[in-house]
């Protein structure tokens, strides 16, 4: 058997589509009431719904075979397994937001940068050459600039509506991203058969 960890929401629901035109049966995914853990018909998969950040770490535990998680969650939480995939959807990227119509690099030189990616975020700026104050944020990041807590902003973009909304715009682009297949490390070798099965089905199902 191997153990699937699927990303919840917006990734979980694209994925299934995919799983479907794969050929497996997700009647038990899609009619999921409060379970948690399921099987893929008569296949013996079994998939798991949980938040992008506890796909990681199923995976990295190796309690989980194989992961479904975007690329951002990879890109903050660590990389201790083989990325074997890019599904092709999920598409968006981290930007470097805040006040519109300010200019960013303008002034003094100590910047505070507001994001729920601090690792994403360090990267980015040390890069570059500049040292940021980096203030973690949970919920609405868009806040932070607003209420004058920071400069600027990292964080995910797909259409910017929410930061139009709110008077803030893209200053730059950092990093694009889509939603990723992992595979345990230990894994990729002990179930080599089964995981390549999953892999070239998959594969053949992706939209280009």
């Amino acid at each position: 058997m191997i153990r699937i960890a699927l990303t919840k929401g917006r990734i979980e629901q694209k994925a299934i589509e995919l799983l479907k035109k794969a050929g497996y049966d997700c009647s038990e995914l899609e009619e999921k009431g409060r379970k948690l853990v399921f099987k893929l018909g008569a296949d013996d998969i079994e998939v798991v719904l949980a938040k992008a950040a506890d796909v990681i770490t199923y995976i990295e535990h190796g309690v989980c075979d194989v992961g479904i998680v975007g690329e951002d969650t990879i890109m903050e939480h660590g990389k201790w397994f083989h990325e074997i995939l890019d599904l092709n959807f999920g598409k968006c990227k981290f930007a470097l937001a805040g006040i519109k119509g300010k200019d960013f690099y303008q002034g003094y030189t100590h910047k505070i940068i507001a994001s729920k990616y601090p690792n994403v975020t360090k990267k980015y700026f040390n890069n570059k050459g500049i040292d940021v104050e980096i203030v973690k944020i949970e919920g609405s990041v868009e806040l932070a600039p607003i209420l004058q807590l920071s400069d600027a902003i990292v964080d995910i973009v797909e259409t910017g509506s929410t930061l139009r909304e709110n008077g803030l715009e893209v200053y730059e682009d950092v990093a694009y991203v889509s939603t990723r297949l992992i595979v345990n490390t230990a894994s990729i070798k002990l179930k080599k058969s089964e995981i390549d099965d999953f892999v070239k089905r998959i594969s053949a199902q992706i939209e280009k």
